[in-house]
């Protein structure tokens, strides 16, 4: 636990500390802290340390760990959000286990995970993934070409507007995840990228509050901050290094 608690609040004053360089309230950024491999006792321990966000990568690792979390402190407590890619035949588990989505990254997917919690009688909050580095080993709605390529912008206005008529999901912003980089300060023009097309989005499609900017992990997340993420997906600094898969 000590060792646990000192991370914890070095994230969080690191947090602190770059939402005042950005002239930022850090009230307004929400810390989801990523428990990929982390057991339940390790989630049990950050709920402990008031830690009540939280983030899993795999639906398998969810099924069998949000349960367990759940009889050690009661469902309800934690909000869990789904940070990784998702295969649709797995989308009416994401419904059943998590309470977030930030990794929708097609109108297909969306459309089954609507469907889903309308079954469920609930409404779904998404966050759309944007690969806005153009990576090809990355997920999320290609957009490597924004803001010059009028093209990809239109296809990707094309499908916002296709998600945003389904009646279970309430979209709430953009999620994307930076290029690994020796140096924090490279990612930063990614962030900015992604801060712009969320200003555009919510110029072309004024009904959508798209409050939320989900961009920021481990080796990154105060240059993050400092471009306006409103979530950052921290694992490592908080849990330390995980095990070799």
């Amino acid at each position: 636990m000590g060792d646990l608690e000192s991370r914890l609040s070095r994230v969080r004053e690191r947090i602190a500390q770059a939402a005042a360089r950005a002239g930022r309230d850090p009230q307004a950024i929400t810390l989801v802290a990523v428990t990929k491999t982390v057991p339940a006792g390790g989630v049990v321990a950050a709920y402990a340390l008031g830690l009540r966000h939280f983030g899993e990568n795999r639906v398998e690792e969810a099924e069998a760990k949000i349960p367990q979390v759940s009889q050690a402190i009661g469902r309800g407590q934690i909000t869990w959000h789904m940070i990784g890619h998702i295969q649709s035949r797995k989308a009416r588990a994401v419904v059943a286990y998590f309470d977030w989505v930030h990794s929708v990254d097609s109108v297909k997917l969306a459309r089954r995970l609507s469907r889903f919690a309308e079954e469920a009688g609930r409404t779904l909050p998404i966050l759309l993934e944007v690969n806005i580095s153009g990576e090809p080993s990355k997920y999320g709605f290609a957009m490597g070409g924004w803001p010059e390529d009028q093209a990809q912008a239109e296809a990707f206005f094309s499908a916002v507007g296709e998600i945003m008529a389904l009646p279970a999901l309430r979209l709430e912003g953009l999620m994307t995840m930076a290029p690994l980089v020796p140096q924090a300060e490279l990612a930063r023009p990614t962030f900015r990228r992604l801060r712009e097309l969320r200003d555009a989005l919510a110029e072309r499609f004024p009904a959508i509050h798209w409050r939320h900017l989900s961009m920021g992990m481990t080796d990154d997340f105060e240059v993050a901050i400092e471009e306006g993420a409103t979530l950052v997906r921290i694992g490592r600094a908080i849990f330390g290094e995980r095990p070799p898969e």
